[in-house]
């Protein structure tokens, strides 16, 4: 499929995209309103939005596999993996998709997650790390359990989610490039997700008028997690050696952002004696905001750091075998610094002092 061709599907996936979120718009009554009826949610807006943009990533994600397999050669090609990211991937749209509507359980959104993980160990989309089966397995469950709990908890602000799981999407497309054709199916998925993620900003962006939703994040999340496994895990064509430092590095310079507020959120809740997996505004953005950023400059301090990240990990096809070790350097560097930045902002003072303010019990717990 030449690029022609991709340029032109990718256009058609935003217009869709848009199109279909602005109708939904429309149309929404109940579902979604689980931020209206669940008085034990707390999210950054109080007004209500429908939680319902997730749908047209499915139906983006699903358009985007029927183009694959309309225009590929499928002979030769191993399915196995094809089929655990479509089941992964369908299994946690779905599970969102319930939470929305019926305001489920945590611990069935959790056997999801882990159910999630199981599929792509089956299907042969296992981390390849310690180079031991039930390792790597419990590996990979733990890894699809957290990108999806971290891309679920990220939703916490208009446009973060979406425009960061956008550029971990491209920063996969950057590693899949030595792969040419035979990364053809990452390519088409990936892409149709940018586009739906990218349509869908058009009506998330600050000022937002509707969400993503758990049908989003989980959905997003499982797709992240597969896509991660494939080409920062274990693609051995980025860094030749690919030592163990090498695989740490690159995952958490593309996940920097999600992993950032995760280990922030949970470490805090933690010391103050509350639950990691309860809603709160408590995380990184909330902060950066408190310390008198607008809503808008989140979004893009957040988004320069990921940007750097798909920068970064882009360079690694352009060093030498001879400074590939100091470049590896960097690459754990970078995380390092961002994530010690984004916990930074919960010490701040005007950050504190805020944060203070509009939570008295919560502060001096």
């Amino acid at each position: 499929m030449n690029l022609l061709k991709l340029s032109i599907l990718f256009i058609a996936l935003i217009i869709f995209s848009w199109a279909m979120n602005f109708f939904l718009l429309k149309w929404s009554k109940t579902l979604g309103r689980k931020n209206e009826v669940n008085s034990s949610e707390i999210r950054w807006s109080d007004a209500y939005k429908p939680a319902i943009g997730g749908i047209s990533f499915y139906f983006v994600f699903l358009i985007s596999l029927i183009a694959y397999y309309f225009v590929s050669d499928q002979s030769g090609i191993d399915h196995n993996y094809q089929i655990g990211i479509i089941a992964a991937v369908s299994l946690g749209f779905f599970t969102g998709l319930a939470d929305d509507a019926f305001n489920t359980v945590p611990w069935l959104k959790f056997a999801a997650q882990f159910l999630c993980g199981v599929i792509l160990v089956y299907f042969n989309l296992r981390i390849e790390f310690f180079e031991i089966f039930w390792l790597d397995a419990l590996l990979t469950i733990f890894w699809t359990i957290s990108v999806m709990n971290s891309i679920n908890m990220l939703d916490n602000m208009d446009g973060i989610t979406a425009s960061i799981s956008a550029t971990i999407l491209i920063s996969a497309a950057v590693c899949a490039l030595p792969f040419g054709e035979s990364a053809l199916f990452y390519t088409i998925v990936c892409g149709g997700t940018v586009a739906a993620l990218l349509g869908f900003l058009f009506l998330n962006w600050h000022p937002s008028r509707i969400f993503m939703g758990d049908t989003g994040s989980q959905m997003l999340g499982a797709l992240l997690a597969a896509v991660g496994i494939a080409f920062f895990w274990n693609n051995g064509s980025i860094i030749d050696e690919h030592a163990w430092y090498s695989k740490i590095a690159i995952v958490l310079t593309a996940f920097v952002v999600p992993i950032g507020d995760s280990i922030t959120v949970t470490i805090n809740r933690l010391k103050r004696g509350q639950s990691p997996f309860v809603g709160g505004r408590d995380h990184t953005t909330h902060h950066l905001s408190y310390a008198g950023l607008s809503d808008h400059f989140v979004s893009f301090v957040l988004l320069l750091i990921s940007c750097i990240s798909i920068a970064l990990i882009a360079g690694l096809q352009f060093v030498s075998h001879d400074h590939l070790q100091f470049y590896t350097s960097l690459l754990f560097a970078y995380p390092l610094l961002c994530i010690s930045f984004l916990y930074s902002t919960t010490i701040w003072k005007k950050a504190k002092q805020v944060y203070a303010a509009k939570h008295p019990t919560t502060s001096h717990a």
